[in-house]
């Protein structure tokens, strides 16, 4: 296997040689070397591979080998992908690859209406790209028919268990041919991928080109403790000042989209008009779409971006990817500074991290198998005192980290109990002892003290005033 040295090795046809070619591809990745071989060979595959290792020919050129033509109308292959960005990326990747050729490959995502998704299907595909929701929800309209599916892909097959995507992967399976090849990439391997590939997979034979979580060679690590939001965002300033010419092209992730806007916001105000967009959850469809192809093309210098991103983007030339705030869910860190480094070039992957984050740095540290090198915060960034709202959300999140690993750790933020001695009559309004007096005032509606005029209770008098009078004869 490690005899192979280019693409003709394998095989392939001519049209696929010919787009391998033009696409730039000399040599064959790692992951390729040893992946293409099996596939073309018909067996089940499981590769563990990080993210910008060349994985979506290594299964791309197989497949395209195995379609080979148009034919009929309903999809003889199935990719999923857990992000309409990473579905749209493997549309473009296979395309460019299937170029010399009639096979129809087409996406279908949320966040666009499903009319013309469903027309492009009726008109026949070959190959169907889909996140799990739309494909199900075209499948329940009776617009999807399986019956001549052969192959099945599971990409980035961490981030669909991340997502919560089970239990419609699980639906997927029931509903399309037992008799199929099966593929299963993922980053990282946690226990609900080995599981997963355990109930769909036969026989796999395990790819495995980097040790699970191991982030790319290429990539340079760094990372900043700092006290709060505001020095974050001054040690920002001092980077962007500081490396200009070296941050040509700068991904930045944070964990909220409030961030995320707070931090675009800032860009804006330092860099030439233009030169700056966001993308999260709230905004449009096509709105990231076009974000992401300008950011690509060159004509962004900064794109600020919350996690769903993270799988989605593949543009060979970003320079450094920032990491504004650590991610909860920490194989995203892998997924996250893949974005740099890619296609063998060098890149660099910086993290600001504050007093509650830096557990989570240690975790990603074991995670991945390496120290990341912590760096003094320099002289010139100013150190903002953290205010005091922060520094209470600070403590109550440092509390409930130092809870997790010690049940019988209070902190500063348990709730407090008052002892009462027993046989006390509570106060339920207040959870304390109740004093007579002290915690009750009896109503005086309808007491003596609130008497009519004629001596009786005041409802009393209206109810009698309210009487009609009789006539004397």
């Amino acid at each position: 296997m490690d005899t192979l040295a280019t693409f003709a090795d394998f095989k392939l046809n001519k049209q696929l040689l010919t787009a391998v070619a033009e696409a730039g591809f000399t040599e064959p990745t790692p992951v390729q070397l040893q992946t293409i071989p099996l596939l073309l060979a018909g067996h089940d595959v499981l590769g563990i591979a990080q993210t910008g290792t060349g994985k979506t020919a290594a299964f791309g050129l197989p497949l395209l080998m195995k379609v080979k033509y148009a034919q009929g109308e309903h999809p003889r292959a199935l990719i999923l992908a857990p992000t309409r960005e990473l579905a749209i990326q493997l549309e473009k990747h296979l395309k460019a690859l299937a170029v010399n050729t009639d096979i129809r490959i087409f996406a279908i995502y949320g966040g666009l209406g499903p009319k013309t998704q469903i027309e492009t299907i009726k008109a026949g595909l070959d190959i169907l790209i889909a996140t799990p929701g739309r494909l199900m929800e075209i499948y329940l309209k009776g617009d999807l028919i399986f019956k001549n599916l052969t192959t099945l892909v599971l990409d980035e097959a961490d981030k669909m268990m991340d997502m919560g995507f089970m239990p419609q992967i699980r639906r997927i399976l029931e509903i399309i041919p037992r008799k199929r090849q099966n593929v299963l990439f993922s980053a990282t391997m946690p226990e609900r991928v080995a599981i997963l590939s355990e109930e769909f997979l036969e026989f796999p034979v395990r790819v495995e080109v980097t040790p699970p979580a191991q982030t790319a060679q290429t990539i340079t690590q760094s990372l900043y403790e700092v006290p709060n939001l505001a020095t974050k965002i001054n040690l920002l300033e001092h980077l962007l000042h500081r490396d200009a010419a070296e941050m040509t092209r700068v991904l930045f992730f944070t964990r909220t989209k409030e961030n995320a806007d707070q931090v675009a916001a800032f860009l804006k105000r330092k860099a030439p008009v233009g030169e700056v967009r966001v993308i999260h959850g709230n905004k449009g469809q096509n709105a990231r779409i076009n974000s992401m192809d300008a950011f690509k093309e060159g004509n962004v210098r900064y794109l600020v971006a919350t996690d769903v991103a993270a799988r989605g983007i593949d543009v060979p030339q970003v320079s450094h990817v920032v990491n504004f705030d650590v991610p909860l869910i920490f194989d995203d860190y892998v997924h996250r500074i893949g974005r740099t480094g890619r296609a063998r070039h060098a890149g660099a992957a910086i993290t600001f991290a504050d007093p509650t984050e830096r557990q989570h740095m240690e975790r990603i540290a074991e995670l991945i198998n390496q120290e990341i090198p912590l760096l003094p915060i320099p002289e010139e960034v100013s150190l903002t005192n953290t205010p005091f709202i922060e520094k209470q959300v600070q403590d109550r999140t440092l509390d409930e980290q130092r809870r997790r690993q010690d049940p019988d750790f209070k902190g500063a933020f348990h709730e407090k109990k008052e002892w009462i001695k027993p046989g006390v009559t509570i106060d339920k309004r207040t959870g304390k002892a109740f004093e007579e007096g002290k915690h009750f005032k009896k109503s005086q509606k309808g007491s003596k003290k609130n008497t009519g005029k004629k001596g009786g209770s005041a409802p009393a008098m209206k109810a009698i005033a309210a009487r009609p009078r009789r006539r004397s004869s």
